[in-house]
């Protein structure tokens, strides 16, 4: 549904999505089932004229599920900044992982922001894709037991900003997932980053029309 929605007026975003360890056969880490690959190959197959996905990966861990999903699929382009030290170090999936961004214990707002706009810049110059699938984990917050990272409530929201004038400046469809997080201070951290996306109008009600992000690449799609 969510992915219908960002094709429809140009993102969405889905609070409680972002399983990123699970493949199709097999789940891992909290994740039991494999919403992201569902949701591209959902617009694949359901959506006309949506044939190329990027996804970026900004939760702390490496999103070994999908990665293993897509190895071997051309049409999607996969960007994965990740603690390089902690789960789950899968090294087959790092072989699908076209932009790979592999972080130290400790990284900061500085460091981290200029990594993320370089390598978003860059991943999104290499292949313009039909829709963005972006995995906005808060598990990179300074003090979270699994991240191993030291960003700031404001670099959290910083970084979603990021991506989402990246998206915006060339008119591709993203559809954001919020994926890990574990400490209680991160549910308002979500919530002020949606607000200062609404506050910039990143994100509005009226995009599908002011932008013309409603091509009608698709004919009925079924809700789900």
């Amino acid at each position: 549904k969510a992915g219908k929605l960002a094709i429809d007026r140009g993102w969405a975003i889905n609070v409680g999505g972002g399983f990123h360890h699970c493949s199709s056969d097999k789940g891992g880490g909290f994740c039991a089932y494999a919403d992201i690959t569902l949701a591209i190959k959902f617009l694949f197959e359901r959506v006309q004229g949506v044939s190329k996905a990027t996804i970026i990966d900004l939760d702390a861990h490496q999103g070994n599920g999908h990665e293993r999903d897509f190895m071997d699929d051309n049409r999607v382009y996969i960007m994965d900044a990740y603690n390089r030290y902690i789960y789950p170090g899968d090294g087959f999936a790092k072989r699908a992982i076209k932009r790979k961004v592999e972080l130290e214990w400790g990284t900061e707002d500085t460091e981290y922001l200029q990594k993320v706009q370089t390598h978003v810049e860059g991943a999104l110059n290499e292949l313009k894709p039909d829709i963005i699938v972006y995995n906005a984990g808060t598990d990179i917050l300074d003090g979270d037991p699994l991240g191993g990272l030291a960003i700031s409530p404001q670099g959290i929201v910083k970084r979603d900003e990021i991506v989402f004038k990246a998206a915006r400046r060339r008119r591709i469809p993203i559809l954001m997932v919020t994926s890990g997080g574990y400490q209680k201070r991160t549910a308002r951290i979500i919530a002020d980053s949606v607000i200062n996306l609404h506050n910039l109008g990143l994100i509005d009600k009226d995009l599908a029309t002011s932008e013309n992000y409603n091509l009608n690449v698709y004919p009925s799609v079924p809700s789900y």
